[in-house]
């Protein structure tokens, strides 16, 4: 409004006189009520290690920091097969030919959550930090878990940096150069950040895609709470850490400098819910939640209760156990779905296997009667029992250690290692002499030593199911198997370790590729990912030729060939890919599950309107 059509407006009050009273009389409009705090409340089945990306291994503490920080590039919320999309990148990167160069260019005025180690300055992320970040991965202070996947990417002069200061640490020398420039990862200008590799990588962008482990960091934060960084995150991403209790519960809230980011993907024209979420959602201020609150607990009957009495809003992986009541033919209960409650029912991107220890004295080994105890257990342990009582049908047979939605898996694909067969188990280890020598009852070593089975295991409701399979199908061989209870991380700890003699663990896909998975037999890897701590020189080479091959069929028969080397020796007994059941309340608005991102909670909305009154 100009001031002539101001001055007109208030002469006219003024003539209307008695009819309008004047502005002055007005009454003063109340203040608007503050809106109601949108909170996502869930839980974890398993406790957290930590928020310090590099130093991370569990799932769970890789949710929490892939909400915190960001990375280069990430995937579309909606799309399906999944796609990657730039984050902190300002665009794709410019790639060589030969994918051995990678060039990036940072968007410009993202800015670090507030912290101390700021000095009370906004801090903008630049090129300099994301070198700094990929560094710390490198240095062996760290320990850091994801190093030997990302040494596999093969980056100029990384690994030599890294074998300087191992050396210089042995001799008592100074710790880790962070400020020697390497010709594989440096920054061009201060928003150009350029990777050179030793050798072709053409998924080099599922590397870059992954906040969990490359979240960018900055320097200042690391070195002002030195050991205690697992504590104090600070990212860019749309959350920022507000409260920790270990192991109890994880507060976190909307980062208030969180750039102006709005909601936006791509969903596949035949995906109904897919399209249903982006006309609801399209052009939304992200994050649209002010705070998420994640429980710790371990045994799913209290966190399917929780649920229940509308404590949470999200059950992530409905509890097995539950099942039969909460979908009865894979199909939503009734008084559920009369609640309004929703679910999301999907195959995952992963494997659960048990490993056993190549280095133990009764399991491990390479020579013919070694290698036909190993393949007599798997032969006699049933994966279709397990997918039908202690899973209620949540979860298929796995044949292979490829996983669903990654590109070389095929759902046809059958083998010896998902096989059930008592007589071939049985012939097995009769044939290597592996029987009762003293009349007990149970087999023995073909020495005469007590053949016994250790499995180290979690004391909850849903394992003690899967370990009564165990050891119902080894019993009927004959085989001894001992368990014993234990907690998480430590048992991750043990196992790297070398120290236990068989495990069960599960792994998920952190991107659309098949072939990382085969890094658990990697040699290199022993320590680390490769828990069975299996050595062979012919699939050491395989699997690093399949890494350097582009997608498609000559890629996919390299990979077969490496896993019927791991089928042969079985390190693994790979068991099932596992489905996904997720359930939300009626208020829980856009939820839909990522096959690989766990970056989810800026996507979901709460409806207060929906929520239940106090």
């Amino acid at each position: 409004m100009n001031i002539q059509t101001w001055a007109s407006t208030i002469s006219l009050c003024l003539a209307l006189g008695a009819a309008y009273p004047a502005f002055a009389q007005s009454p003063s409009p109340k203040p608007a009520a503050p809106a109601q705090e949108k909170i996502l409340r869930y839980a974890f089945p398993v406790a957290e290690t930590g928020f310090d990306p590099p130093q991370l291994s569990d799932l769970y503490s890789r949710i929490v920091t892939a909400n915190i920080f960001d990375s280069l590039y990430g995937y579309d919320y909606l799309a399906r097969p999944a796609k990657v999309k730039p984050v902190l990148a300002e665009g794709m990167p410019d790639i060589s030919a030969d994918f051995r160069t990678y060039t990036i260019k940072l968007r410009r005025g993202i800015y670090f959550a507030d912290d101390a180690a700021f000095g009370g300055k906004k801090r903008e992320i630049t090129a300099q930090d994301v070198v700094y970040t990929w560094k710390r991965l490198a240095d062996p202070k760290n320990k850091s878990p994801s190093w030997s996947g990302l040494e596999e990417e093969k980056i100029m002069g990384l690994a030599d940096l890294r074998k300087k200061s191992q050396a210089k640490a042995n001799d008592g020398g100074a710790k880790f150069d962070y400020d020697t420039e390497i010709e594989g990862l440096k920054p061009l200008d201060r928003y150009t950040v350029q990777f050179k590799l030793e050798a072709p990588r053409p998924r080099f962008m599922y590397t870059m895609a992954d906040p969990g482990i490359l979240g960018v960091v900055a320097r200042e934060v690391v070195e002002k709470y030195g050991d205690d960084i697992m504590a104090h995150p600070v990212g860019s991403g749309p959350f920022m850490l507000k409260e920790w209790k270990r192991s109890s519960t994880i507060t976190l809230v909307r980062n208030p400098n969180y750039r102006d980011e709005v909601f936006n993907a791509e969903p596949a024209a035949d995906d109904a819910h897919a399209q249903a979420i982006f006309k609801q959602m399209k052009g939304r201020k992200l994050p649209m939640v002010d705070k998420v609150i994640v429980s710790i607990i371990d045994d799913p009957q209290p966190r399917w209760l929780a649920f229940l009495n509308g404590e949470h809003d999200f059950l992530e992986r409905l509890p097995q156990n539950f099942a039969t009541h909460a979908i009865p033919n894979n199909k939503l209960a009734p008084n559920l779905a009369k609640r309004g409650i929703t679910m999301e029912r999907v195959p995952l991107s992963d494997i659960t296997m048990l490993f056993w220890n190549m280095d133990d004295p009764v399991m491990g080994g390479y020579t013919p009667d070694k290698v036909a105890l190993r393949r007599a257990i798997a032969l006699a342990y049933n994966s279709a029992e397990e997918v039908r009582l202690p899973r209620r049908g949540q979860a298929i047979v796995a044949h292979s250690y490829l996983m669903p939605n990654t590109a070389s898996y095929d759902p046809d694909f059958r083998s010896e290692m998902g096989t059930f067969d008592k007589a071939r188990a049985t012939a097995l280890l009769d044939m290597y002499g592996y029987t009762d020598k003293n009349g007990d009852g149970w087999r023995d070593m073909p020495d005469g030593k007590p053949l016994a089975l250790d499995h180290n295991t979690l004391g909850t409701a849903d394992y003690r199911e899967l370990d009564e399979i165990l050891k119902k199908n080894l019993d009927a061989i004959g085989v001894k198997i001992n368990f014993r209870i234990g907690k998480w991380p430590e048992q991750l700890k043990a196992a790297r370790a070398g120290k236990l003699m068989m495990w069960g663990v599960g792994l998920s896909a952190s991107s659309p590729d098949s072939g990382p998975v085969l890094e658990r037999g990697y040699g290199p890897s022993i320590g680390q990912s490769n828990l069975a701590r299996f050595k062979n020189a012919k699939f050491d080479e395989l699997y690093r030729q399949q890494s350097q091959m582009p997608n498609g069929p000559e890629r996919d028969k390299v990979i077969r060939e490496a896993e019927r080397i791991l089928i042969a020796y079985m390190p693994y007994k790979i068991r099932v890919h596992r489905i996904g059941t997720d359930l939300m309340q009626p208020w829980v608005v856009g939820y839909k599950r990522h096959p690989n991102a766990r970056e989810f909670w800026q996507y979901v909305d709460i409806d207060t309107s929906k929520l239940p009154k106090k």
